[in-house]
């Protein structure tokens, strides 16, 4: 009883004004540490937001209001941000923190703005949902690259 009502304090107050749905083939909660687990083909849903992972972790603070999702494993993203731009995408591992509205997508990242047509391939890139912000890092030998349509005007 005591991890169902974790669970469902960790839901309620993320929800705010829109539902937060998890879908995974297996649910577990430690009380003391904060964190909840979900393993197996995972789909956390918000609004339009969807991230699938193998595995994700909800991390709580004391007052029960989540701190960050992690989510790894396989790693697939549609997110929407609050100037209506979205994103899609994979990654190795991904981190929400709430608090920020920030997404941190690491290992193997392409990300995709859909409206923009813009593709980053970075090994991080991190995403202010609030700010509409993109931020991307390479590794030593592999760059960021960045893929963009170019306007052409007609003279």
């Amino acid at each position: 009883m005591r991890l169902v009502f974790l669970f469902l304090s960790i839901v309620t107050t993320s929800l705010l004004s829109e539902e937060l749905k998890i879908i995974a083939n297996s649910f577990e909660a430690d009380e003391k540490s904060g964190v909840s687990v979900f393993q197996g083909d995972v789909s956390i849903t918000k609004g339009i937001d969807l991230i699938k992972a193998s595995k994700v972790s909800i991390h709580i603070d004391k007052d029960r209001h989540p701190t960050k999702y992690i989510a790894e494993g396989n790693v697939t993203f549609f997110i929407s941000t609050e100037d209506n731009n979205t994103f899609e995408g994979k990654a190795k591992s991904a981190i929400f923190a709430p608090q920020k509205q920030e997404y941190k997508f690491k290992g193997d990242v392409e990300l995709f703005q859909v409206n923009e047509k813009k593709k980053i391939v970075g090994e991080e890139v991190i995403v202010n949902t609030l700010k509409g912000t993109a931020i991307a890092q390479g590794k030593k030998n592999r760059p960021v690259i960045m893929i963009f349509e170019l306007e052409v005007k007609d003279d």
